[in-house]
């Protein structure tokens, strides 16, 4: 009797210790990337961060290319608490928030220094739509840089915009695909994980990516030329529902404050290297098409009017982040 007893203590004493009823905080992440892709590997740096400081009181889970949620599902998806954090693009929000797409207005951003303006938390371009954003639910926590938009084409290299005439044209959101419009083309509105299947099928005969998704997504098995127009600035944005975030405590808050500012500086600074060696990819495995200075002024002259479309879509805040931008 006496040592069943004193295992009832034992039991009573693990049972009811500080530490056993404090249960872990699981915070789950949906990727559409692989988790080898740059942004995979910048959530796996949070992620350790995160575990890390917390002593194991915060648990990160990632799910990459696209096990929960493709990227136009993610924004709604941690909005309504369906998960507790997510990865998407910018311009997911154009529905509710047609001022995202600022960064996708042809040429708006020439340059990864104005990028980095526009793109500095706080900043007169992504301070008001850091707060846009934030009452749709879901909190933006940091920006992930994924680069310069590029065009993928297949038999034929897309140089000029009358080489667009035509062709069916893959993109990732609506002001993207006014730019495809205002050259001539055909825009269809696919998720980054569809690409591959789409080039390969021939259900598309061109695409708009970023220059880091072709070794990731292996797009150079089904695509032969990349233009380098780097027409548009591509950035994704790591959410963490709102309610879900006012129930941490102060302390479980300022964690992941300080690891998502280490982590997005980390990859905003590291980005030219990320970019150079994926070029780099490229050239081994496609053929790459540079154009000239005045094939430029043929794609920033016959797509003008898509910033007049975007100002008109999206109203006040549109018109002031445009302003903003020029003021950079």
């Amino acid at each position: 009797m006496k040592k069943i007893y004193t295992v009832c203590l034992l039991l009573a004493a693990v049972i009811f210790s500080p530490q056993s009823a404090l249960a872990e905080t699981i915070l789950r992440i949906s990727l559409q990337l692989p988790i080898k892709h740059h942004l995979g590997q910048n959530l796996l740096n949070f992620k350790n961060e995160i575990e890390r400081e917390s002593d194991g009181d915060l648990k990160i889970e990632i799910y990459p290319s696209a096990q929960l949620y493709v990227d136009k599902e993610v924004p709604q998806a941690v909005s309504s608490g369906a998960i507790e954090m997510g990865v998407a693009s910018v311009t997911r929000f154009a529905g509710t928030i047609p001022a995202v797409d600022i960064f996708y207005v042809p040429f708006m951003f020439p340059g990864p220094d104005k990028v980095r303006k526009a793109t500095a938390p706080g900043s007169p371009v992504r301070g008001p739509l850091d707060e846009a954003i934030l009452k749709t639910g879901a909190r933006p926590l940091w920006w992930q840089a994924f680069g310069g938009a590029i065009l993928l084409s297949k038999g034929t290299p897309i140089k000029r915009p009358e080489d667009m005439v035509g062709k069916k044209v893959r993109v990732f959101g609506k002001t993207i695909g006014e730019f495809v419009k205002a050259a001539g083309g055909a825009p269809t509105l696919m998720s980054g994980s569809k690409q591959f299947l789409a080039y390969q099928r021939g259900t598309v005969d061109a695409g708009t990516t970023g220059l880091t998704a072709i070794p990731s997504r292996k797009l150079h098995q089904v695509m032969d030329y990349v233009t380098l127009t780097y027409h548009a600035d591509i950035e994704f944005v790591v959410l963490i529902n709102e309610k879900v975030w006012r129930s941490l405590s102060g302390k479980q808050q300022a964690i992941i404050n300080k690891a998502a500012r280490r982590v997005e500086k980390e990859l905003r600074n590291k980005m030219d290297r990320v970019e150079k060696e994926a070029l780099e990819f490229a050239r081994s495995n496609m053929t790459v098409v540079s154009i000239s200075n005045d094939d430029l002024v043929s794609w920033k002259k016959a797509t003008s009017s898509v910033v007049d479309t975007y100002i008109r879509n999206a109203g006040p805040l549109g018109k002031q982040l445009v302003e903003a931008a020029g003021n950079l």
